[in-house]
């Protein structure tokens, strides 16, 4: 049981980077781009109390994957909507990679320093743990935004690419998103795209550096 809390807790400052992070990413680009609705909402910033959903950082914290909470943003700001949507959608995806590029980055640079502090030392383990967590938990969290299923950015960026939104059915399937997503967690079919493709980019990740 002790283990267990500790395990979480290595999780904990990985999980509010990421979230938050990548929920600014969409705030931020959105505002550059012309849309107020982030920056009057209080959503330019990287406090994580503007971007914490409760149940999706339980959610990350308990099974693995999760959300933050979304950045509402109005298209009709955006000069060029197409292009200007997808930069948006991507935002958060890019700087969950970018994150979990620097923070693996990191963990080379401590062990190129050959610091006493990190090796042997309990408080040196439990912080490399940490700053491996951060990078595991940025790559969980840009592959499963990138299931193409609403109201995830992977859905977002592909109805943006194939013009999906001017089909009659596009609205229909965006509601029914949120249960098409249960049941494909229910049926652990999350885990079986997520697994596979944020081990490909960890090793990627990996390679990089080592």
């Amino acid at each position: 049981m002790f283990e267990t809390i500790i395990n979480k807790l290595i999780y904990l400052p990985g999980i509010l980077i990421a979230l938050t992070f990548h929920e600014y990413a969409h705030a931020k680009v959105a505002n550059l781009l012309g849309d107020p609705t982030p920056k009057l909402q209080g959503r330019v910033t990287l406090n994580p109390l503007a971007h914490i959903d409760i149940i999706g950082f339980v959610a990350l914290l308990l099974v693995g994957f999760g959300w933050g909470k979304p950045v509402e943003i109005n298209g009709s700001y955006f000069k060029n909507f197409k292009r200007d949507e997808i930069l948006v959608s991507s935002a958060g995806v890019t700087m969950n990679l970018f994150l979990a590029l620097v923070f693996a980055g990191s963990i080379k640079l401590i062990s190129i320093s050959g610091s006493a502090f990190f090796v042997g030392t309990l408080a040196g383990n439990l912080i490399i743990e940490m700053l491996w967590a951060t990078v595991w938990i940025n790559i969980i969290l840009m592959v499963f935004n990138l299931i193409p299923v609403p109201p995830l950015d992977g859905f977002n960026i592909v109805a943006e690419l194939t013009h999906l939104r001017q089909k009659g059915f596009y609205y229909q399937v965006y509601e029914k998103g949120p249960i098409i997503l249960l049941i494909m967690i229910l049926f652990n079919l999350t885990d079986k795209i997520i697994g596979p493709a944020a081990n490909y980019l960890l090793e990627g990740i990996i390679k990089i550096y080592y």
